[in-house]
C-alpha cells in the first residue's frame, strides 16, 4: 500500500469516527497503531517509520483544525504510555514518565508523535473522549468509560484492522429514570 493510499484512508476514516465522537475543544484522541500490522505483518516485527509518520501526521493536521489533541499510545514494552504535548499534560493534571521511543519499544507511531509535537512528554495513563486504533493494538484503557464503538466504511488501512471509540457519560437510574429532557411532561 502506498502511502498517498495509507493518508487519504487514515483521513476518511477519521473524518467519519470525528462525526459520531462528538469531541470538543481541547479534548483528547488518543491513537494506537501498528505500522506492522498496517503492512500485513506481525504486529511489532516490522516497524515502518515513514508509515508511522505519514498516519500520526495526517491524524495531528486534522484534530488541530477542530482543537482536540492527539495522545500516541506506545507498544507493551512501554506498559502502553502515551506521548502528549507538555501542555495537555500539564492541563490535565498526567504524570510525565522518563522514557523516550525507539522502533521496537514505542514504534513508529510514537516516534513520528515525538517529531510532531513542539514539547512532547511520556504519560502512563489518559482519560481521552475517544481513539482509534489500527492494528488491533487496544487503546480500550485509555478510553473514557463509557465506552462506544463507532462504525466507518473504513475497517482496515493498509492490512490493519482500524476501529474506533468514543464515549458517553454513564445511564444511572432505574425504572423511572429519563434519559432525555421533558420536564414535567
Amino acid at each position: 500500500m502506498e502511502l498517498t493510499e495509507i493518508k487519504e484512508k487514515t483521513l476518511q476514516a477519521l473524518n467519519e469516527s470525528l462525526e459520531q465522537a462528538n469531541l470538543k475543544k481541547d479534548d483528547i484522541f488518543v491513537l494506537g497503531m501498528s505500522t506492522s500490522e498496517i503492512q500485513g505483518q506481525h504486529i511489532g516485527k516490522h516497524s515502518n517509520i515513514d508509515i508511522g509518520r505519514t498516519v500520526v501526521n495526517t491524524i495531528n493536521d486534522r484534530l488541530k483544525e477542530i482543537g482536540v489533541h492527539l495522545a500516541v499510545q506506545g507498544c507493551e514494552h512501554l506498559n502502553r504510555a502515551l506521548i502528549v504535548e507538555e501542555s495537555v499534560a500539564e492541563k490535565n493534571n498526567l504524570e510525565i514518565v522518563t522514557v523516550y521511543p525507539s522502533l521496537h519499544a514505542g514504534g513508529a507511531g510514537q516516534i513520528a508523535a515525538f517529531e510532531a509535537f513542539d514539547n512532547p512528554v511520556e504519560v502512563e495513563h489518559i482519560t481521552a473522549k475517544a481513539g482509534m486504533d489500527i492494528g488491533d493494538t487496544s487503546i480500550g484503557m485509555h478510553v473514557k468509560f463509557v465506552q462506544i464503538p463507532v462504525r466507518t466504511s473504513v475497517t482496515e488501512i493498509g492490512k490493519a484492522h482500524v476501529t474506533f471509540l468514543r464515549s458517553r457519560p454513564k445511564l444511572i437510574g432505574g425504572q423511572r429514570a429519563k434519559y432525555t429532557w421533558d420536564p414535567f411532561n
